[in-house]
């Protein structure tokens, strides 16, 4: 069942399904909670109360939010974690993975720690040669600039080709449902906000983080050169001995649909020993 929280005159939707210690999922732009159908009912029928979040501008959430920045994010998973009872672990891939940071380091009362998967957490510098270089880095990169450009919808479409490199089972019926979802008047203009945005803001939190942190990378994830120097870059801006990483071979951007397994296999160790009462 849809739920709502209502934020400053808009409105987050999720769904709570499970009982136990609170996780959060929040997905990536362009995206809706629905990202996490594989992973949202193994958690739950492990254990915990999981709350899947469509964040602002997403899914079955309002539109007209005054910003798209991680920080905005992380505003938003917080609230829902208070509204819920925290505390509470967060999972968040792309975007929301850098809003999770924030989040921790922001609220430290209720997130107990982080999962990041495929995240962008730090300010990323253009890599000319990279994009020479490799295939698959440049290939995501055309089809986003045009994304942010354009407003493209057959671009969008095609990016995500790139990033899954293997399809999800459901996979044709998953990019019908995404085509209708960002066919939807506004919804492509938050994407387009939400790429423009900086993730420098939760690079500058990672110092600030006190709990554990799990970062989840696809070695064939398009949005990097090289997407373990990445997860290494983070784990080494956050306070020592805090973070981890973990890369599966093969995966793209979004291994939480692409290899649920694998990410539960990670993800499950992690909740037992951040969330009180697992």
């Amino acid at each position: 069942m849809t739920e709502r929280l209502g934020i400053a005159g808009n409105t987050i939707a999720y769904e709570v399904t499970g009982q136990g210690p609170l996780v959060v999922l929040a997905h990536g732009m362009g995206d809706s909670r629905h990202s996490y159908r594989f992973v949202a009912p193994a958690l739950a029928s492990a254990g915990y109360r999981v709350a899947n979040v469509d964040i602002r501008g997403c899914g079955d959430s309002s539109l007209g939010w005054d910003g798209y920045s991680r920080t905005d994010i992380a505003g938003d998973l917080v609230a829902v974690v208070r509204h819920l009872g925290g505390p509470a672990v967060i999972i968040g891939q792309s975007i929301s993975g850098g809003a999770a940071t924030i989040a921790a380091a922001t609220a430290p009362d209720l997130i107990t720690g982080v999962i990041e998967l495929a995240p962008f957490t730090r300010a990323q510098s253009f890599d000319l040669g990279g994009l020479v270089r490799v295939k698959r880095f440049r290939a995501g990169f055309i089809q986003l600039a045009q994304v942010l450009l354009r407003g493209s919808l057959a671009n969008w479409k095609k990016y995500l080709d790139v990033a899954y490199p293997t399809k999800p089972a459901d996979w044709h019926g998953e990019l019908a449902r995404i085509e209708a979802t960002m066919s939807e008047p506004g919804r492509m203009k938050v994407l387009q906000a939400m790429a423009k945005t900086s993730p420098a803001d939760a690079g500058r939190q990672l110092p600030n983080v006190t709990c554990p942190v799990l970062v989840i990378q696809g070695s064939a994830d398009p949005d990097w050169v090289d997407p373990r120097a990445e997860g290494e870059r983070i784990i080494a801006d956050l306070p020592r001995g805090l973070g981890e990483l973990a890369v599966i071979e093969g995966a793209g951007h979004y291994p939480h649909a692409q290899t649920p397994d694998q990410v539960l296999a990670l993800a499950l160790p992690f909740l037992a020993r951040t969330l009180p009462n697992a």
